[in-house]
């Protein structure tokens, strides 16, 4: 599985708030099966890589189809491919790390 991590920004939506905007597009993430979790600046999928790329394009092109003239997105992608990975394994490790002496090079 691959981990898509994702901030869509309608611009010009009115207002600054955006809590209205995430929720939509987080019932689109409910309603295509993936498992994903909302962060304090985007939210994080996990997916096979096509399935990544179409939600993204599909919450991307919600905010035009709801009248927003520009939309702002920003992603990334974690595709391993030597090992499973699944949503949360990488805070995981860091907590494990952290637990050991002489985590952070030493420090």
């Amino acid at each position: 599985m691959a981990l898509l991590d994702i901030t869509v920004i309608p611009l010009g939506a009115g207002g600054s708030g955006l809590s209205a905007w995430v929720a939509g597009l987080e019932r689109l993430l409910e309603e295509s099966g993936l498992s994903f979790r909302l962060n304090d600046m985007g939210t994080t999928v996990e997916g096979s890589a096509d399935e990544l790329f179409a939600v993204a394009r599909k919450l991307h092109e919600h905010c035009f189809g709801a009248g927003v003239a520009r939309v702002y997105t920003v992603m990334k992608i974690d595709d391993r491919r030597d090992k499973a990975v699944s949503l949360g394994d990488k805070v995981a490790s860091v907590e494990r790390a952290r637990q050991k002496p002489g985590a952070g090079g030493g420090q």
